[in-house]
């Protein structure tokens, strides 16, 4: 049995896990949490995305008008 769960049941994603799940490149990312864009959080010297701050960054994107 895996003990790792599913990614729509994880909490805390590692900068690459959210990059794909934004379906963005892995520098943009870091690019985003840099100018406080994506939150993040310190585990030491870990970075890790909550689920809730993924949601609160696409929930405030405005989409282009035509």
């Amino acid at each position: 049995m895996s003990t790792t769960a599913p990614a729509a049941d994880r909490l805390l994603y590692t900068p690459e896990e959210a990059a794909a799940a934004l379906a963005i490149g892995r520098s943009t990312l870091y690019e985003l949490m840099a100018a406080g864009a994506v939150k993040y959080i310190k585990l030491g010297r870990c970075r890790r995305i909550r689920r809730s701050d993924l949601e609160t960054y696409v929930a405030h994107l405005v989409p282009l008008s035509s």
